[in-house]
């Protein structure tokens, strides 16, 4: 843990700016997030938990010990109750408990949404905002009538937890009343959670007045930055931050003068979620909590230690099963290496035990792939703080070899040579390059002007490698290189997108999918046409001497007799049946085992190589992840009449058609619906990935079954149960420093707009010893991204405690509660479109005959 030295801030006068860096004590808590101070008290977030402290700081005490995250304290303006937003029974709801502790009260029940997290980029749902200064009202922002999970309204809840009701302004986001709530300042835009600091556009807030007397609303401070968090305070202030200077400071704007004045001008850190309360301001920065006194305009940082166990930050024993990544099969199926977060291991076929190769928290192993001699694992690892190649023993003993050296970006997957010496690998530079395992010398095969180069491939003999390379006109091309002549040559020409090339196992073709069939549909979106289902597969001839393999075909007589006495069989006797099966030998034990197939070596005329393509006679579509055994090509397809809506929500969802396509049959075959497939090394299996199951099952002619439930047979590998010990905060640490690199080798401008990136590392960095909770990564690393100054630049998830959400349904109506009977009065129904599930409007479905004005009694 770093050591912070203590030092004594100058105190200013009232009026002037306060500039300071403040160090923590060297036993200070830091990250610590929302506060708010009823005076004597300040409360605020840890680690997902409410905690209280005196207002000059000390061992703070807990307050809270739910499950979810609790988060937006408020105190009420007596400062006796503190309003909170938590989610105790699952859903994201306002609170109530007494401000010095106590048994939580639900304020709120409102219907789930699909973005409802503290760690989304719309951030949660019924956020508090503040209280009313005359009442014990409770005012939060919430999304439950929203069509946009970016608008929210303002909603008012009493300590009866009667329905709430909205506030008389369209939309809201941060708010404070004045002392006889007649009046409130606002914010109409809540992009808090949004990763994108210094932002200037259309949606910048300002701070508004609205008079609910009057109705009118007026633009207190027309700012092109963001002035949010408006706080109304004495002497006929409103105080509020602002970035106007570029970093989020303290600023009052006097009502009557409408003079601004700037009270903090911090350079380093932002302040954040700023609290009124009597007497001062608190808030977060640099994370701490800071006091800003408004009597004397002087600001310190208030020394705050939390000494608890956090069992959520220690390590412990879990099921990496249940992130998965990847899963690749071993040369003949009997094992399979899988990825599941981020660690490698061995899992068996059938029978046996997984084993954990690498046991490491503080790396991101990935892209593991067996070597076709069955003697090592290649993988990505990021272990040195860079991705490089490694291998490693695939039983597990012995160290790992680090194979690359000096990785400045990220690294696609690597590929073996079928002779096991090298492996082929792309990265984020567009280059394509292999490396010798044994002496590590690489060399670089492209480096494209146009794209990252993605697919690519060996020959047989691993003295070619085939590749798809990006093209300025969109239309990429299909490159071979000799690694004796080191020499690129184009496969295809310029006028149609060819690429997923691979060689067959016997050398003689190049497989690649290429879109040359025309075929346009009209988009009722776009009003115009768009261009799906245009590929097929082809097959290259490599040697000029190699027939088509699709030929025309011509029965003679007499033809067959001939194929079988070349391949060294006698002709039948004119008296013999051609039909009758040689006898079999009398004893199968003295049968001879098969003998090793003879190397194979590919033989390429590059001359007219162009030329010779040819097309499997299948439907147009979208074709890739081609492989040919034997006279079968197996390849995946997807057309337009796959889409569904539902593809984009889960990637499991998103499948392919498996088929393979025999060339002495001249006939497709379609084994089922996949997403995804590799076949071993030896030809003889396939793994398959359908939903989220992997299976190993022999190399299927008929529909892919994963299951025999006749034979009580299970092909599916078992994935569940791959323990390993995790260290949370190593970790972490990884998850950071990962999400940096990724800023940092796929940003669109290379000089990351003029931003510092390694010193914004180092600085959030500092933080990471206090992270806790999940979310708090999360928070830490879209701190770090907002530094960017750009948009759609978001991260979200991650493993954290959940409480299960409770499914709310809606009526699709508007109520309120008569005061006499305290029965629900239906006020409006909403119209809905009934022949859908998804929008269909429950009480005007047909026999429920409920009209407005109606009362609903049970």
């Amino acid at each position: 843990m770093r050591l912070f030295r203590r030092f004594f801030v100058p105190l200013l006068i009232i009026g002037s700016a306060f500039s300071a860096s403040a160090q923590a004590p060297t036993d200070a808590t830091r990250l610590l997030r929302f506060p708010t101070t009823n005076g004597p008290q300040i409360v605020f977030s840890y680690a997902g938990q409410l905690y209280t402290v005196g207002r000059d700081g000390g061992t703070a005490r807990r307050l809270t010990s739910g499950p979810g995250y609790s988060s937006f304290p408020r105190f009420s303006a007596n400062g006796t109750q503190l309003a909170f937003t938590s989610h105790y029974e699952g859903n994201t709801e306002v609170y109530v408990m007494p401000g010095d502790g106590g048994a939580p009260k639900r304020l709120t029940t409102t219907a789930t949404l699909s973005r409802d997290d503290i760690s989304d980029r719309m951030g949660p749902n019924n956020i508090v905002m503040t209280w009313q200064n005359t009442k014990p009202v409770v005012v939060f922002r919430s999304r439950m009538k929203s069509y946009n999970a970016f608008i929210g309204q303002l909603f008012t809840v009493g300590l009866d937890a009667e329905l709430p009701q909205q506030l008389p302004i369209p939309r809201g986001g941060f708010a404070s009343f004045s002392p006889d709530d007649s009046k409130m300042a606002f914010n109409r835009v809540f992009r808090e959670f949004r990763t994108w600091k210094h932002y200037r556009g259309g949606m910048a807030d300002d701070v508004w007045i609205h008079d609910f007397k009057s109705g009118a609303t007026e633009n207190l401070t027309n700012n092109e930055g963001q002035d949010i968090c408006p706080m109304w305070g004495p002497d006929n202030r409103v105080y509020y931050i602002s970035d106007r200077d570029g970093r989020m400071n303290l600023y009052f704007t006097d009502l009557a003068t409408k003079e601004t004045k700037q009270l903090t001008t911090f350079k380093d850190w932002d302040i954040k979620f700023p609290s009124i309360g009597k007497e001062a301001i608190v808030f977060e920065q640099a994370g701490q909590i800071w006091r800003y006194d408004l009597a004397s305009g002087q600001a310190a940082a208030v020394p705050i230690s939390i000494k608890e166990d956090f069992a959520s930050g220690r390590a412990a024993l879990v099921d990496a099963g249940k992130h998965v990544q990847s899963v690749a099969p071993g040369p003949d199926g009997k094992r399979a290496i899988a990825v599941a977060r981020g660690e490698l291991f061995s899992v068996p076929g059938k029978e046996g035990t997984a084993r954990n190769l690498t046991r490491t928290s503080n790396a991101h192993e990935r892209d593991a792939v067996w070597s076709p001699d069955g003697k090592w694992i290649a993988y990505n690892s990021d272990v040195t703080g860079e991705n490089e190649l490694y291998i490693r023993s695939q039983d597990g003993t012995g160290e790992p070899q680090q194979i690359t050296s000096g990785a400045d970006t990220y690294y696609y997957r690597p590929i073996w040579s079928p002779d096991s010496t090298k492996l082929l690998w792309s990265d984020r530079l567009q280059r394509l390059r292999y490396v010798d395992v044994a002496n590590k010398a690489v060399t670089l095969v492209d480096q494209d002007k146009w794209g990252e180069i993605r697919s690519y491939s060996w020959s047989p003999d691993s003295q070619w490698i085939a590749w798809e390379r990006p093209e300025e006109n969109s239309l990429p091309k299909v490159f071979l290189f000799s690694t004796r002549d080191k020499k690129p040559v184009a496969v295809t020409d310029d006028w149609y997108a060819s690429g997923d090339p691979v060689f067959s196992d016997d050398g003689k073709y190049l497989l690649l999918a290429s879109s040359r069939d025309f075929k346009p549909t009209f988009s009722q979106g776009d009003f115009a046409n768009v261009y799906r289902d245009m590929s097929r597969v082809y097959m290259v001839t490599l040697s000029k001497d190699t027939p088509s393999p699709l030929e025309p075909r011509s029965d003679e007589v007499g033809k067959d007799d001939k194929k079988d006495a070349a391949a060294g069989g006698a002709s039948p006797s004119p008296g013999s049946s051609p039909d009758k099966k040689a006898s079999p030998a009398k004893d199968d034990k003295d049968k001879k085992p098969d003998e090793p197939k003879a190397p194979v070596l590919v033989k390429i005329d590059l001359d007219g190589i162009q030329n010779r393509l040819v097309a499997l006679n299948i439907p147009p579509g979208d074709y890739g992840d081609l492989r040919m055994v034997g006279d079968r090509i197996f390849y995946l397809r997807r057309t337009l009449a796959d889409d569904r809506g539902t593809d984009d929500e889960n990637p499991d969802s998103r499948k392919s058609h498996l088929c393979s396509y025999s060339l002495e049959d001249r006939k497709e075959t379609v084994l089922g619906q996949v997403n995804s497939y590799q076949i071993t090394t030896d030809g003889k299996k396939m793994l398959v990935k359908v939903d989220k199951d992997h299976a190993i099952v022999d190399l299927p002619k008929e529909k892919l079954e994963l299951k025999d439930e006749k034979a009580g047979k299970d092909f599916n590998l078992k994935l569940d149960g791959l323990d390993m010990h995790l260290d949370r905060r190593a970790e972490w640490a990884q998850i950071y420093n990962e999400a940096w690199r990724h800023m940092r080798d796929f940003f669109y401008a290379p000089n990351m707009h003029g931003v510092d990136w390694k010193a914004q590392r180092d600085k959030y960095a500092a933080l990471l010893p206090f992270v806790n909770h999940r979310n708090d990564v999360t928070y830490l690393i879209s701190e770090l991204i907002s530094e960017l100054n750009v948009g759609h630049a978001y991260t979200a998830g991650g493993e954290r405690p959940e409480t299960p959400r409770v499914k709310t349904g809606l009526l699709g109506a508007e109520f309120s509660r008569d005061p006499a009977s305290r029965a629900y009065r239906i006020d409006r129904i909403l119209p809905g479109e009934n022949w859908d599930d998804r929008t269909r409007s429950p009480l005007t479905a047909i026999g429920v005959n409920v009209k407005a004005g109606d009362y609903i009694l049970a």
